[in-house]
């Protein structure tokens, strides 16, 4: 990569670790947290709603009801639980792995920003844009702990540029189209069992366990996708809505750091093969498609009652497959086979005043991972939501949003084998996860 390239992501790296997170907060790595108003009917009707400007994430067609011009902040705060209650790991070679078995909690409370802004040309057309960050996980393990050779950390950060466009050409129909301009930068780092890696290629002195190294991989890149959208509106206070966002594909690329141990171990089997050696790296890494279903129902003047489900395609995450630069060094790959996931939302708004709404909302998340391939990397499960939140428009120009939500997750085992994909010296790994998650969300709206 040319210098001057380097430094480009160097910049947008360290921009994005000051202003975006990592922590998951919906299924896979996904993070939904991009609507205050959203989150208080937990995310129900955010097809269709198109309540505020930041309902244009979920479906670009949402920009057509928005009127004037408007910027929205929305600010996130999500406190992830994810306790490691207990964990054993054994080699290859029969040997158990030392260190730690249990934390009290690998992931990062991490805040999530996103910002919108959106201008009204004319009766028929609007123009937008947004700032949002879609996909986001942070893990981290001690560095001694048993299932080192497989994680220690793990960081995904993005960002999405997303110019929109909306049009109304009648009254009961709106379509919008977007674009996605998505940087991804990832972090991840685990150790190396030099010692039983070396023993198997006879090199004298190697201890299986004992003579740890390190491996550190960091890479980034920029993709492009897009969004659509329609909403009906047959009736007044009936809407209908389907969003759609396409799959990206990445290609990141950066480099691998090797940090050999102490006793020589590594040394020795660089020596030998040639492997173990800083590099060039690339992985590539697909986000997913996905499709979304919508419904808003005006009951009378004070109730609302909506609905949504989400289909996100995941199937396109097989593996997890390093490539280096160093032709020594074989790839390096995690199997995942994820599937495909479906949320689930209802909700209800009740006005008990023009300048109040009260928001309820419940959801049903399903994991894309399999149990059977399920990494410490990312032990996620399905997780049951409960959301309330408020809106308040102190004055005609400026409004007010806060939506809270718990997340009960299910209980996740990580169950990795030896005789797994990519996993001879990786250590069998058993390990059992106590998860949940809290969400906290504020948007103030400046309308002009």
């Amino acid at each position: 990569m040319p210098s001057s390239q380097r430094k480009v992501a160097a910049i947008a790296s360290a921009a994005l670790s000051l202003l975006l997170p990592g922590a998951a907060a919906g299924a896979g790595f996904a993070l939904k947290e991009q609507s205050a108003t959203a989150l208080g009917n937990a995310f129900a009707g955010a097809t269709a709603a198109a309540e505020d400007p930041s309902f244009m994430f979920f479906n670009p067609a949402a920009l057509a009801y928005q009127e004037g011009g408007q910027v929205q902040l929305v600010v996130s705060r999500i406190l992830p639980r994810s306790k490691l209650e207990k964990a054993r790991a054994t080699t290859v070679t029969a040997t158990a792995v030392g260190g730690r078995s249990s934390k009290g909690d690998i992931a990062e409370d991490e805040t999530v920003p996103a910002l919108y802004a959106t201008y009204a040309l004319d009766d028929v057309w609007r123009f937008g844009l947004a700032l949002t960050v879609p996909y986001g996980l942070e893990t981290h393990y001690p560095d001694g702990w048993v299932g080192r050779y497989h994680a220690i950390d793990s960081e995904l950060r993005t960002v999405d540029i997303g110019p929109t466009v909306a049009v109304r050409p009648v009254p009961w129909l709106s379509l919008g189209l977007g674009a996605q301009v998505q940087y991804i930068d990832a972090r991840l780092t685990n150790a190396v069992d030099f010692g039983t890696i070396g023993a198997a290629a006879g090199i004298p002195g190697a201890v299986p366990t004992t003579q740890d190294g390190r491996s550190r991989l960091e890479g980034d890149d920029w993709a492009f996708g897009f969004t659509l959208g329609a909403i009906l509106e047959p009736w007044r206070g009936t809407r209908l809505g389907i969003g759609y966002r396409s799959e990206i594909d990445h290609n990141l690329e950066g480099e691998v750091d090797f940090t050999l141990d102490d006793a020589g171990i590594g040394a020795a089997l660089s020596a030998a093969t040639g492997r173990f050696v800083d590099s060039d790296a690339s992985a590539r890494l697909t986000t997913p498609q996905s499709v979304s279903f919508g419904i808003f129902q005006q009951v009378n003047e004070q109730w609302a009652v909506m609905a949504d489900a989400v289909y996100t395609d995941w199937s396109e995450f097989d593996e997890l497959r390093i490539e280096f630069d160093n032709p020594a060094e074989p790839d390096n790959v995690t199997e995942e086979k994820w599937r495909g996931s479906w949320f689930y939302a209802v909700g209800a708004t009740y006005r008990p005043r023009e300048d109040l709404a009260l928001r309820f909302g419940m959801a049903y998340d399903q994991t894309p991972i399999r149990t059977r391939y399920r990494t410490p990397r990312i032990p996620g499960n399905d997780r049951f939501w409960l959301t309330a939140g408020l809106s308040w428009t102190p004055a005609p120009w400026f409004d007010l949003a806060l939506g809270y939500t718990h997340i009960f997750v299910d209980d996740s085992e990580v169950r990795q084998e030896t005789a797994g994909v990519g996993n001879t010296f990786r250590a069998e790994l058993d390990a059992s996860y106590e998860n949940s998650i809290d969400i906290v969300t504020l948007s103030a709206r400046l309308r002009f």
